[in-house]
Formats: structure tokens, sequence, C-alpha cells
């Protein structure tokens, strides 16, 4: 395996600045691993012609020889999430409903990473349309998780994940609605930051007012890099009129912070309310030491508020918003039979809602809120596991029973995610160990409304206690590249 795709994005980014190495040659050593890993786990689809790849790295080098540096990531290798629009690549959404003519212009988040530098090479893998934590879809099939091939990566960020801990992507863009920044993160060993809601522009095409459960955001293989690729995407864009400004910066000394005498909420599975396989809570659990050990304190609390209430809330607010999105083709029966059966059942069940019903579910979900800021009042952050089980076989679409308990919807097993979404909370999912199984596992660091430096912070200092990211699969990469 080239040394080059074994570094962190900051140190990759250092290194081609000060001319150590050329973007053509970074390029060139990405294309090679990419072509020996990605058929493994399927994490990097609509993969652009090397030789137009490297012809834009030579220019990337041509405008260093003449002084011209555009950012951090300047001829740096990225591949947008394939929901994202990208300016030359299709954004097919895992679709065959979907144009896969090239976009004429990127979303806004994409738009600030090519600013920066970024090459992009294709785009990552994810779920259709973006619904469900498993990364299949009918155009290019499942991505598999870097950790066991025969396992799913989680979703819909899952090509993102895999990639990442993969080497074939020195840093990932994703978005998260139920979980999708924090689960594959979770299951791949790498960090995954949902930020506060508004920090990243989210857009700028479409419905701009009524969306506001799904954001965008970054992945990454350490916390610095993570907070970089924040501090490129977040920030005020007058075409996303519920997007805000933000102090988080990119650099790495900011993340610097003494801990001692934070006071840390544990929820577990909320008194049993969740089911959470037995050794995912073991592994969070003993976590907990951690964070002691960088002097906060640990206590364990619940929310007050009926936790049924909040799933029913959630389904009211997700098929109304998928229901709404999806009905033009839902419309249309020649179109509807080419929509999955998960992603129907959404349309299906949002026809049924009123505007009762959403008035109510916004009233159950502010006084969510209110009872989250309340725990706020006596903490200074919370934790909750990342996923409820570890990632399972590709042959399953979704699992009917976790921890004994049977799952009623498709996505009723990742609940563990939906109470940061519905608060609007930054929320970042950091790796705590591996499984008996060999499978890795994360918890979700939670933080009050806009302390998204606050929960970067936490993380980093936590990395440097225990940095997990850094047992990637380099065992099974190198015997691959042999």
């Amino acid at each position: 395996m080239h040394q080059l795709v074994t570094l962190d994005a900051l140190a990759l980014s250092a290194a081609i600045r000060s001319k150590e190495v050329s973007c053509r040659e970074v390029m060139q050593a990405y294309l090679e691993h990419i072509e020996k890993m990605n058929p493994h786990v399927n994490a990097i689809v609509s993969l652009r012609p090397p030789e137009e790849l490297l012809d834009e790295a030579k220019r990337a080098d041509q405008l260093l020889a003449q002084g011209r540096y555009l950012g951090w990531m300047h001829g740096m290798p990225q591949a947008p999430k394939d929901l994202a629009s990208c300016k030359g690549l299709p954004t097919s959404k895992g679709s065959p409903l979907s144009s896969m003519a090239p976009d004429q212009s990127d979303a806004t988040c994409v738009a600030r990473v090519r600013d920066a530098g970024a090459i992009f090479i294709g785009k990552t893998n994810v779920s259709e349309f973006g619904l469900g934590s498993n990364s299949y879809n009918p155009l290019f099939g499942v991505t598999r998780n870097a950790y066991d091939f025969s396992r799913i990566a989680g979703g819909s960020s899952g090509g993102a994940g895999a990639a990442l801990a993969m080497r074939m992507l020195p840093v990932a863009d994703g978005s998260d609605m139920m979980g999708s920044l924090r689960n594959p993160a979770a299951f791949n060993n790498v960090y995954g930051f949902r930020p506060t809601q508004g920090r990243v522009p989210y857009g700028s095409g479409g419905e701009l007012f009524l969306q506001q459960l799904s954001t965008e955001g970054p992945m990454g293989r350490t916390v610095a890099d993570v907070a970089r690729l924040f501090a490129t995407q977040a920030g005020y864009d007058p075409q996303c009129p519920l997007s805000s400004d933000t102090d988080v910066t990119g650099d790495a000394a900011q993340l610097k912070r003494d801990f001692k005498g934070a006071r840390i909420g544990w929820l577990g599975n909320y008194d049993g309310y969740l089911p959470i396989e037995e050794e995912v809570m073991v592994l969070c659990e003993a976590a907990l030491s951690d964070f002691a050990d960088i002097g906060c304190t640990v206590e364990q609390c619940r929310p007050d508020y009926p936790m049924e209430k909040l799933w029913e809330t959630w389904l009211v607010h997700r098929q109304w918003l998928v229901g709404g999105n999806l009905s033009v083709y839902f419309a249309d029966p020649a179109r509807r039979g080419l929509l999955k059966p998960e992603a129907q059942w959404e349309v299906e069940s949002g026809q049924y809602l009123t505007a009762a019903d959403v008035f109510r579910a916004s009233m159950a979900r502010s006084d969510w809120y209110r009872a989250i800021h309340k725990l706020f009042e006596q903490f200074d952050y919370l934790l909750l596991p990342s996923a409820q089980m570890f990632p399972f076989d590709v042959a399953t679409k979704w699992p009917r029973n976790v921890a004994g308990r049977e799952m009623d919807t498709y996505h009723r097993w990742m609940e563990v995610v939906i109470g940061p979404t519905l608060a609007g909370l930054p929320a970042m999912s950091v790796p705590v160990g591996f499984g008996a199984n060999g499978l890795p596992m994360g918890m979700q660091i939670i933080g009050p409304s806009r302390d998204d430096r606050g929960v970067l912070q936490l993380a980093y200092a936590l990395e440097g206690l225990r940095p997990w990211s850094a047992q990637a699969p380099l065992a099974v990469i190198d015997a691959l590249s042999r």
C-alpha cells in the first residue's frame, strides 16, 4: 500500500502545500489503491476516467508552481455523497428514477470543497434516496463493511464510511437525517459529525424551508480532519435561508481543552426502552471510564419525556417530508414500482397525514427539545450508543429483531439516533472499540445547540486517550495490496 494513502487529510494537505509530494503523485497513488480496494467494498461509484483525473492533478501542480494555492484541499481527491449535486458528475441517489446526466452545478457544501481545491473523482455509494441505514441500491449494489466484507457498511453515507476506513479517501462528506453520518462512522471505526441544524447550508436546490431534519456534515479518520472539513462546509449562505454563521475553526490547536469538572450524562438505552445488543452496551459503558480519565464526571440520566411518543413524532415528520419528496414518483404507476417497498411505505403513510397531525408532531418535537434543554442545565454533554447492533449480513435488507425485540418498521433498529436529529443538536459518533466479532462500534457525543466546537473538543480529548481509529483494517488492506 502506498504511503500517501495512509496519511490523514491534514498531513496530506501539508505535504502537498510544501511540495514534498505532487498532486499528480497523490492522485496516482489513490487511483491505484482504489482499483485494488473498491471491488471488495463497493464504496466509490461513478468513478471518472483516470486520465482526466491525472490531468486535473497536473494542472493543480502547475498552479502551485505559479504560487497559486487554492486552499487546504488543493489537489486532494474527493468523492461527494451520491445525494449531493456535483458539477460534471451524475447524482443518481441510488435510484433508476434519477437522471444519470452530469449535474450542471454544485450543492453549497460541494462548492465550498471545490473552492478549497479538491478534485472530485466520483461519488460515494448510498442507500436508495438515502432511505435506511444500509447502503444498497439497484444501480450499484451494496457497500460492504471495511472490517468484514460480509457485513454492511451502514448508511446512508455507507460509501463514505467504508471509503475512509479503506484509505480510498483522505476525508469525506455525508448527510444525516436518521444517523447517516453517525451510523456508518460507528460501523467503520471512523468519526462522523452531525452539526447543529443550519450550521452547514443544506441545498441549495429544491425546497428550502420545511426540511429541518437532514443536514450535511463531515467524516474523517481523525477529529482534526473532521473539524477542518466542517470549517470548510459551514457558514451562512444567502441561498439557504435557514443556514447560520459558525465560530468553529479548522485550527487543530483550538481543539485542545481541559475537561476537568465537565458533567456528562449517560442516556444508555433510556432505562430499557431501546433494545440494544448486550455487547454494544458493554463497549459503550466501558468507554465511560475514558471520560472520567480526562476529568469528567459521568452520571446516568434520562429526559423527562415519553420515548414512545418521540418515535411517533419521528414517524410523522419523516413520512411528511419523505412522502412529499417522493410523491412525484409514487403518483405515476409506471415509476412507482421502481421505488423500493420501504420508500413506497413512507409515501403511502404520509398520504394519510393531516395538517393537525403535522402540527401536533411539531408541538411534540418542541416539547422534546425543551426536555433535552433541561438536561443541559445539569449536564454539559450527553452520551448515547451510535447504533443498537453491530453491522449485519449484507444479504439482509434490514433486521427484523434486535436484542430479542421485533422491529415493526424498516428503520426502527436505528431509533437510537432520532433524539439529536429532532432536537437539531450537534452529535458526533466516536469510536469506542471492537466487539468479540472484530467489528467496530461507536458512541454519540451530544452537545447543546450551537456547541459544535465543544463536541469536537470533547471528541479530540478522547481521541488523545484512545485513538481507536488508528486501528484501521490495515492487515486486510495490506493483504489485498500484495
